[in-house]
């Protein structure tokens, strides 16, 4: 039973999509700020215990990027609130959202993808070496810039995931599904206006300069770069984060300053290409 209002104007839904690490752990930064202007939702497509995961598991199929979306299709559709949507996405989560918003592109308002990886080259993903080594700080560490980020009590949590059984086993075969896709051909067919963020000392994605030209496909978007940031700005620079996608949700962001400027990371990475270039014979 529908509780609309004829004739009034409801606003647009925040959706947010998180990557490897799950709801709590990718955007406790970010929900009360957000929320404070938008009604948020917090979609759970993605929980390693969880039933639907372990369902797929146990009947032997991959959990791959395409199941990730159809989750993400059957939370949307569960939801009080109707389309279209505003996602915000975050690594592995921005497969995700892109995958689903070029299969629904009336669906989807606005995205934001925040250090998506699928774009271009490689990932350096240091789970299955800190779970063996029991090195969840340096696990957690890996994801940021400044080592300040990986305060005592996200490690705790992490290592109290990992020591579930089940919790694990979803994980390590989420990465063994996921690991390697790429949604590169599907940047040229999303419809909806995007603002990607990367962070410039991601450790993570191989080559981000690279990640940078292969996002500029996408028809309508905005790029910026956040100096003396790793691979989770919405941890690490919560608060210009939280500032960029509001501006960009509400249609604000007119301009890119110039210090989040693209080009000036891409310029340097130019230089350095040319310096190491050999010398004409």
């Amino acid at each position: 039973m529908s509780l609309r209002v004829p004739g009034r104007k409801y606003p647009t839904p925040v959706v947010l999509v998180n990557g490897l690490a799950e709801q709590p752990q990718s955007w406790y930064a970010n929900v009360r700020a957000l929320a404070r202007r938008f009604h948020v939702e917090r979609p759970d497509f993605l929980v390693y215990d969880g039933e639907p995961l372990h369902r797929r598991i146990d009947a032997g199929l991959e959990v791959t990027v395409d199941y990730l979306a159809d989750r993400l299709a059957t939370c949307l559709g569960a939801m009080a609130r109707r389309p279209p949507y505003h996602l915000v996405a975050s690594s592995l989560g921005c497969q995700v959202a892109v995958t689903y918003a070029v299969a629904n592109p009336e669906k989807v308002a606005r995205l934001v993808l925040l250090c998506p990886s699928g774009f271009h080259g490689d990932e350096d993903l240091p789970v299955v070496a800190g779970v063996r080594r029991s090195r969840y700080d340096a696990l957690v560490g890996s994801v940021f810039h400044e080592g300040r980020h990986a305060d005592p009590h996200l490690i705790a949590a992490f290592e109290a995931k990992f020591r579930d059984r089940r919790w694990k086993k979803g994980v390590l075969r989420t990465l063994r599904g996921t690991v390697g896709h790429g949604v590169a051909p599907l940047l040229p067919r999303l419809a909806a206006p995007t603002l990607v963020a990367w962070g410039a000392d991601d450790r993570i994605l191989s080559d981000v300069p690279g990640s940078i030209r292969v996002a500029a496909r996408i028809p309508d978007v905005r790029q910026v770069v956040i100096a003396g940031c790793g691979h989770a700005p919405q941890i690490e620079k919560a608060r210009l984060v939280n500032r960029l996608i509001a501006e960009h949700l509400t249609g604000r962001l007119k301009r890119i300053p110039p210090a989040l400027d693209p080009s000036r990371l891409l310029d340097r990475r130019d230089d350095a290409v040319a310096r190491l270039a050999p010398l004409p014979s």
